[in-house]
This record gives structure tokens, sequence and C-alpha cells, in this order.
């Protein structure tokens, strides 16, 4: 039953709230690891203790506390949609809370390290520039730093996602991109990520081959289960690269260069609002992490110009 339950939540997570497979395969993890915890008993039955205890059993195993919370705001949601559909009458986690966790500055690249790691794939630095998984890691790495795409938009994009003018049958230089909550945005892209996205389609076949059918919707197909290549595998690739490059590959991931694009167009004067867009991010908040780049002078401008601070 306990499993049934937790089927139909992630279904009505997909269904109505246009939950991305990310959230629900985390989802889905923390409440099994939950069932595990509660073993012949029905989540039905329990008490606001029980939930108690469970999260005390998260610290001992010494969880981390950012998905400790996760697994508080999952319980929290999972038990409203089961008072919602009648079938628990209470709801044993509203008196769960989310402890705040402590937002860390974001790690990025220099705009020398990441200068770097793209000239690592230029044909005269590079033994496997002109080689298709060469012309394809040049691809990827414009694109994202481009357009500060999440690893799993950039992995995972589909070919319908190129955006092509009916007359001139040209690419243009934008990608329609679907990201969390089923949320699409248009993201631009610059010549240097066009020039590479052109180049790679030439070579697209040689990894459509690898994989047949299965790859022939997506942009990066692979031979993995989903027929595109996955964020591990785009990840090990990014080490690969940076350690070509001189790099320290530790200090690179994806995410690091998502972290780049932004720091950078928010150091070269962009508005903080249409970063928000272009990172696809919900709310400003999150987007407003970047601003311990912003220079001296743009802060004097805020706190001296904006509206509110002259009111106080």
């Amino acid at each position: 039953m306990n499993k049934i339950l937790i089927e139909r939540f992630l279904e009505m997570l997909a269904a109505e709230r246009g939950a991305s497979l990310n959230t629900l395969s985390s989802y889905s993890q923390d409440l099994k690891d939950y069932l595990n915890f509660l073993n012949d008993l029905s989540a039905i039955d329990v008490s606001s203790e029980t939930l108690h205890e469970y999260l005390s059993s998260l610290s001992t195993r010494q969880m981390h506390p950012s998905t400790i919370a996760r697994r508080v705001s999952a319980l929290r949601q999972f038990y409203r949609f089961l008072v919602s559909e009648d079938v628990c009458k209470t709801n044993p986690a509203s008196g769960l809370t989310v402890v705040r966790q402590k937002r860390t500055l974001p790690k990025f690249l220099s705009e020398k390290s990441v200068e770097d790691l793209l000239l690592s794939l230029k044909e005269s630095t590079s033994k496997k520039a002109d080689t298709p998984e060469g012309i394809r890691m040049r691809a990827l790495l414009e694109v994202l730093y481009a357009s500060g795409l999440r690893v799993s938009e950039l992995v995972g994009l589909p070919l319908r996602s190129l955006i092509v003018d009916p007359k001139t049958k040209l690419m243009q230089n934008m990608l329609m991109i679907q990201g969390k909550g089923g949320r699409d945005r248009l993201v631009p892209l610059n010549e240097p990520a066009l020039e590479a996205l052109l180049e790679y389609l030439k070579v697209r076949d040689y990894f459509l081959k690898k994989c047949g059918l299965k790859g022939k919707n997506w942009l990066f197909p692979s031979a993995s289960q989903k027929g595109y290549l996955t964020r591990q595998g785009f990840g090990q690739l990014l080490k690969q690269q940076a350690i070509e490059a001189g790099l320290d590959p530790a200090s690179i991931s994806p995410h690091v260069l998502r972290h780049a694009f932004a720091t950078h167009l928010l150091q070269g004067g962009a508005d903080l609002l249409v970063i928000q867009k272009l990172l696809g991010h919900a709310d400003i908040s999150t987007t407003q992490i970047y601003t311990h780049v912003m220079p001296d002078h743009l802060l004097d401008l805020v706190t001296t110009h904006h509206p509110l601070q002259r009111k106080g």
C-alpha cells in the first residue's frame, strides 16, 4: 500500500505541477528511504513522533543538512497530498520545519580559465580537435558557456530545440529550452557557440549510428538508456578536457561553468533580471547570490539611486 501511495503522489507531481524527471527521481529516493525506516508500518498510521524519529535517524547517519531539508520537504508535500485525497484524516508532517540552509557562494572560473578550456579544443592545440568526439566536446562547452544551461538541459537537448528560419532554412542563434516545471524559455547563442553547433551537426550521425533509433530525437545522441549523453558522462569528459587545458579537474564541473556564465555576465554589467531569465530561475532570490561579484561602482549605483534606499 505504501508504494502505491508514493506512485500516486509522484504521478500528481508530474501531471499537475510539471515536476522534472530529476525532481521525481529525488523524491522517489527520499520516500523509499522513509518506507525502509517504517518497515511494515503503514504511512497512513504514523504519528508526528514517528516522523521526528525518522529525521533523527538521518542525523545519526550523518546525512548532509541539505539532503535532510529536501526529505523534510518531500514528507510535507507527500502528507499534504494524502490529506487532500482523503487518505489521511490528519497531517502528521504539519509540524515539520525545514532548517534554512546557509547559502554558499557559487564556485566559478575566471574568464582566463574558461578561455584556456575552450582554446584546448582548437585545432592548433588539440590532437582530437577534428575528431567527432572533439567537435562534439567543443559544441557542448561553447553552448554551455554561452547559455548557462543546466547540465541536464544541455545533454538532454531535443533536436526541436534548434530554431531554423522557415524561409532561409538557416539555423538561428537561439535555443528553445524547456526547463524546470515545464517552463519554456528562449536562450540566445553567441557566434562561437553557433559555429560550434553547426560543425557538430555535420558529425552527429557518427554518434547516432552507435545508438540507433533511440537517439534520433536528441541533439547529442548516445548509447545510454535514455538515448542521449548522460550528465555523468559529460562531467567525466569535462574533467579530462580540464587536464588537457592545464586546469585543476577538481575545480571544474558543468555547474561551475553555469556559474561562470552568470558571474561573467554580471561583472560585465548585465541586468540581474536578464540573468534570471537566461538561467531559468523562477525566483529572483535564487539569482541574487551572484551579486557577490558585482563591481563596487554598480553596488554604489544601486544603493544611491534605488527609490527605497532614498526613502530610507
